[in-house]
């Protein structure tokens, strides 16, 4: 397996807060088009719930890929501490 750069796990990191913005912003633009009904409050609720969702899911990748990261870069100080 190809162990990637801190710098290509940064750039993920950054994509996955800007894909993150952008399902938070096509959310608020959604239900602001919502009809003031009973089924347009049902439908804003279900598209809440469903950017809670993926943006928990976004949040604990980039966790995980932000604790990789940091990983590798404490590696790469003892790698050089050790060669030094």
């Amino acid at each position: 397996m190809l162990i990637p750069t801190t710098a290509e796990l940064r750039t993920a990191i950054e994509i996955l807060k800007k894909l993150g913005e952008r399902i938070n912003e096509h959310a608020t633009h959604s239900v602001m088009q919502l009809p003031d009904t009973q089924l347009g409050d049902n439908y804003a609720a279900h598209i809440k719930a469903q950017t809670i969702e993926q943006s928990s899911h976004i949040g604990a990748v980039t966790t995980q890929l932000q604790n990789w990261r940091d990983e590798l870069v404490q590696q790469n100080r003892q790698h050089v501490s050790q060669s030094v």
